[in-house]
């Protein structure tokens, strides 16, 4: 995407549109993903992809904008934040509403809604447990967290945790990779007739959110990250 977004940027150095206005339609654009995943079949899956991937170059554009320019400020950290994870819980929960099936001549089941809102759920809290351990040092008067305080100290924990970040089903939940995966089994359902595995995936993705929130919250307290 940089490669699309450095030959975009040439157009809005010389403008009046400033970071954060970048940043604002960042993120319009990757709450856009919900809605557009209630377009029933292949059609809305592919809205959603196209949806988060104007997100994904918004999200290079107002930085390397920003950096030409410099304007920086504590709001565009702020706005970008915001915008990644409101973009995380729009795909998953528009899955889970197309899991449900909205616009079908049957009956809605509210559980597929239930289960896409509880994997967006998982990941905003995945998010806000990283970003939680910046606010707890700085409360305590602390310095900000190096990566090597990520390392559990346990052996075995930081054995675990390099597996799971050798299997990176975790990303499985972020915006961008589930859009694609929604997108893979939109195409697999309209071969079948039916939303089987759109289902499927609301469930699989639901219970690696879960999953993930508890193991990451582990993995915080058992690093040097709050020491």
């Amino acid at each position: 995407m940089r490669e699309v977004s450095l030959r975009i940027d040439r157009y809005l150095v010389n403008t009046r549109i400033t970071p954060n206005q970048l940043t604002y339609l960042m993120t319009v654009c990757g709450v856009l993903a919900a809605p557009a995943l209630l377009v029933p079949g292949v059609t809305g899956a592919v809205l959603g992809v196209v949806a988060v991937q104007l997100y994904l170059l918004l999200d290079c554009v107002d930085g390397e904008v920003a950096r030409w320019k410099k304007q920086y400020s504590l709001g565009g950290v702020y706005l970008d934040r915001v915008g990644a994870y409101l973009t995380d819980a729009a795909v998953l929960v528009g899955l889970g509403l197309r899991a449900a099936d909205l616009w079908g001549t049957g009956r809605i089941d509210w559980l597929w809604a239930f289960l896409g809102t509880l994997a967006a759920l998982g990941a905003i809290l995945i998010k806000a447990e990283t970003d939680l351990v910046g606010v707890a040092r700085h409360q305590a008067g602390m310095p900000p967290v190096k990566e090597a305080a990520s390392e559990p100290r346990s052996s075995g924990m930081a054995l675990a945790r390099r597996a799971a970040g050798a299997l990176k089903f975790h990303r499985l939940i972020l915006g961008i990779e589930a859009s694609l995966l929604i997108l893979v089994l939109a195409i697999v359902d309209a071969s079948r007739g039916d939303l089987f595995f759109t289902r499927l995936g609301t469930a699989v993705l639901a219970g690696i959110a879960l999953l993930q929130t508890l193991l990451h919250l582990v993995s915080v307290l058992a690093s040097s990250r709050l020491r």
